[in-house]
């Protein structure tokens, strides 16, 4: 399993595993349909852009970086790696840029990203809401929070099996299992103190996670019964609502919900053949700090 390695580069190298010998050339154009074939994008959402969105599909793939959001950092990070693929899970737009350019004021920043790609012979490929659905995805949050996956809120029509909003029961052994205990644990997991709406006391019972925005699942947790949403964000009046309405919210910020993901990407890249050694993760967990209140 690809992990983020601890070190002072922002780009993870993986180690090297017997996957990286004798194997064949891959182009960037076979490399995006064996990802495909893994995230169709009948299962993506209409207004979404996924797949290769920049780069030539014959060019042979000679390295691939690994992030969640394909900044003009990453694509920095991935050209000191010699990648000339940037993996993400958000695109770099869904609305093409009206200006390309190398710097901001003269372009906004994904068409200074898609201008630099250009320029360094960089491709850029995601997966975004494909991958969100997909059964690998659905499971990651349940586990990571000890949580026992029961169902999905909502499926796709076209498969059952995939869909948005984990339905998670809490585990005998943690029972009584309060709000506060929850947000403890996601404190713990991710690093980050969640925003929570509810009362810390409220004895939870059934559970639903989400990474990215949640707010279009709301309506059916309070529908179905559900003790607490665990998502990436909420808008701040759907929360408010949810609270009063009975349904507790633990907002963990969108990116925190879906870094891991990164990681379900670099092995889906191995899996797809490029050498494991050839495959790196950015690690953007440090795009934003909060202030420690004890220091003002």
């Amino acid at each position: 399993m690809i992990e983020i390695q601890d070190g002072s580069s922002s780009l993870a190298k993986v180690g090297n595993g017997g996957i990286s010998k004798n194997i064949a050339p891959l182009s960037v154009g076979k490399l995006e349909l064996a990802l495909l074939s893994r995230f169709p994008r009948e299962d993506a959402e209409d207004w979404d852009r996924m797949g290769l969105v920049v780069g030539d599909p014959a060019a042979t793939v000679e390295g691939v970086a690994v992030a969640l959001d394909p900044t003009s950092a990453a694509l920095e990070s991935a050209k000191r790696a010699g990648a000339n693929v940037l993996l993400t899970h958000h695109p770099v737009f869904l609305d093409p840029p009206e200006v390309l350019a190398p710097t901001y004021g003269k372009a906004p920043a994904s068409g200074v990203t898609v201008f630099n790609a250009v320029r360094h012979g960089i491709a850029l490929m995601n997966f975004h809401t494909a991958l969100d659905v997909s059964v690998e995805a659905t499971r990651m949050l349940p586990q990571m929070l000890n949580l026992e996956f029961d169902g999905l809120l909502e499926t796709l029509k076209s498969n059952p099996d995939k869909g948005y909003g984990q339905v998670c029961s809490v585990r005998d052994a943690d029972k009584p299992f309060k709000l506060a205990h929850l947000a403890a644990r996601c404190t713990s997991v991710f690093g980050r103190a969640p925003r929570v709406w509810g009362d810390f006391d409220l004895q939870l019972d059934r559970v639903v996670v989400a990474n990215g925005s949640a707010g279009n699942i709301v309506d059916a947790c309070i529908n179905k019964g559900v003790s607490c949403l665990v998502c990436g964000e909420i808008r701040y009046h759907a929360a408010l609502d949810a609270a009063q309405a009975g349904l507790a919210i633990v907002e963990l910020g969108h990116d925190v919900s879906e870094l891991h993901l990164a990681a379900l990407l670099a092995q889906a890249a191995v899996d797809a053949g490029v050498p494991q050694d050839r495959v790196s993760i950015v690690d953007q967990a440090g795009n934003w700090e909060m202030p420690d209140s004890t220091r003002i």
